[in-house]
């Protein structure tokens, strides 16, 4: 007897359907699964039968055929170990006229029949949706990514058995309710605060420049100024996600298996920090299936690389195409994905290996060649992408000593939002949200410079040795500037300022 119905698998960030189909012929015991199934996809075959026989169901002794389709996509993970289950208990004839069809159904199964949490399940929803499919069942621990698509009947099972039952129609299944993000959204709980953080207001004005352009930013200072703990407060000042963001960047967590199952969307923007002995593969993604990496798990969030110096160059250099584009290709034999990589680089580093050099608290011991060679392991490709370096010197004890409330987070953030939605108005019509995005052609079209500033950029440009790249950051920093000042219009201070940032260019 043939049974027929349908599942999902994950290519990149989107849901592809597959057809199961399972037929049942007489013949000597034998379960094969054919469509290029990869090894989980194998293995299903010893999970599907201990869970039918221990959910009660009759399991066929013969020769059993599972085909999956199409039979040129290659087939991976467990998801697909409920759709089969149900194709073959529909074949022995125990599902009767059931229509197994009728829903999506994904999976993995235990050996008792329940039903496990899987990867991939928003965006596979999203896509189920956007194909016209007007039910899913999902495993219950999955339940909460469900809760933000609409226009689709989503069920959750616990149990193969419970499933069984739904389709034939001697059981019902849980429908998830339907949220809504403000429901579930919290931005307010961060543990770091730009007021736990005593002077350094140099630095922190150039945080708030970075935020509110989304510029890369690289602090430069000695071992206990404070770059770690600046680093750490940028999400404090972010704007809250909206709820576009959030969805893209919970399908990127869902799909790496990065998702806890009590979390049904990241509301909060992701601050990864990878270990400088990282591999290339973990930052950039890869694996055979081409999975998602660090690079693109900090979409709409922070990369925060602490002592850069000390990541290989391979590493560093890596994060050249990203920074660019926005967008990571992970490119294998079998996959070839492009991830989205919108992300804020934070970096910090010291002034040379000892980390004294120029502090006048303490005494630099490295030589002029040790001071060069360790700067150089930041390639000048890489320099020219990161829009503000700023040079966080040693507190003072008086400061730190000091009684005074430092500004809070919050306060940073109404100036920055107000900066934001100056640059959403400005780039409606351009398909840009901010002003590090910016090309050539916005660049001309809203950053006009009067004589003066032309005059001030021209001398800079010159006197720094600046690129043609890095002439151009300045602008978009000197655009953010202005718009912090509710200005028009670029104003000398503003190019000024926005240089001062790219001081140690000489």
């Amino acid at each position: 007897m043939l049974a027929k119905d349908v599942g999902f698998v994950i290519s990149g960030l989107d849901g592809v359907p597959v057809d199961v189909e399972v037929d049942v012929n007489a013949g000597l015991y034998s379960f094969d699964i054919v469509g290029l199934p990869d090894a989980a996809v194998k293995e299903s075959k010893e999970r599907v039968r201990s869970a039918v026989k221990n959910s009660g169901r009759k399991f066929p002794n013969h020769k059993i055929t599972v085909n999956l389709a199409p039979a040129e996509l290659k087939k991976e993970g467990a998801m697909l170990d409920l759709p089969i289950a149900v194709a073959v208990v529909k074949s022995t004839g125990e599902l009767g006229a059931a229509d197994i069809g009728r829903a999506v159904m994904l999976g993995e199964l235990s050996l008792d029949g329940s039903i496990r949490a899987v990867n991939g399940i928003l965006p596979i929803l999203i896509s189920a949706k956007q194909r016209g499919y007007k039910e899913v069942i999902i495993p219950y621990a999955n339940a909460k990514e469900g809760g933000f698509i609409e226009g689709i009947t989503i069920k959750t099972a616990k149990t193969l058995a419970e499933v069984c039952d739904y389709l034939q129609g001697t059981g019902d299944l849980p429908t998830v309710e339907a949220l809504t993000y403000d429901e579930v959204k919290n931005e307010s709980d961060y543990k770091s605060d730009l007021k736990f953080v005593k002077g350094q207001y140099v630095a922190k004005r150039a945080l708030e420049v970075a935020v509110s352009g989304n510029h890369n930013i690289i602090l430069v200072g000695p071992p206990g100024a404070g770059k770690t703990m600046l680093a750490k407060c940028v999400p404090s000042i972010m704007p809250e996600m909206s709820f576009d963001e959030a969805l893209e960047t919970t399908k990127i967590h869902s799909v790496a298996g990065k998702l806890s199952q009590n979390e049904g969307i990241i509301s909060k923007r992701p601050f990864l920090t990878p270990h400088h002995t990282a591999s290339n593969v973990s930052l950039v993604g890869g694996g055979s299936s081409a999975k998602p990496g660090l690079i693109s798990l900090a979409h709409n969030g922070v990369l925060f690389l602490d002592e850069m110096p000390e990541y290989t160059r391979s590493m560093l250099e890596s994060l050249r195409q990203p920074l660019e584009d926005r967008v990571i290709t992970v490119s294998r034999a079998r996959a070839n994905v492009s991830y989205p990589a919108s992300f804020m680089l934070v970096g910090s580093m010291n002034p040379c290996p000892c980390g004294y050099y120029g502090d006048k608290n303490g005494k630099c011991t490295c030589t002029q060649t040790q001071i060069l060679k360790y700067k150089s392991k930041i390639s000048g490709p890489l320099l020219d992408r990161v829009d503000i370096r700023v040079t966080v010197d040693a507190v003072k004890f008086d400061e730190l000593n000091s009684v005074a409330e430092e500004e809070p987070s919050e306060a940073v953030r109404k100036r920055v939002n107000e900066a934001r939605r100056i640059q959403r108005e400005r780039f409606k019509n351009d398909g840009i949200s901010t002003n590090s995005e910016m090309s050539e052609r916005e660049i001309k079209k809203y950053c006009a410079l009067t004589p003066e500033c032309n005059e001030i950029l021209k001398r800079s440009f010159e006197y720094l040795h600046l690129s043609a790249r890095a002439r151009s950051r300045i602008i978009k920093v000197a655009r953010t500037i202005a718009d912090l000042d509710g200005s028009a219009d670029i104003r000398p201070q503003h190019v000024t300022e926005a240089i001062s940032y790219r001081s140690d260019d000489n």
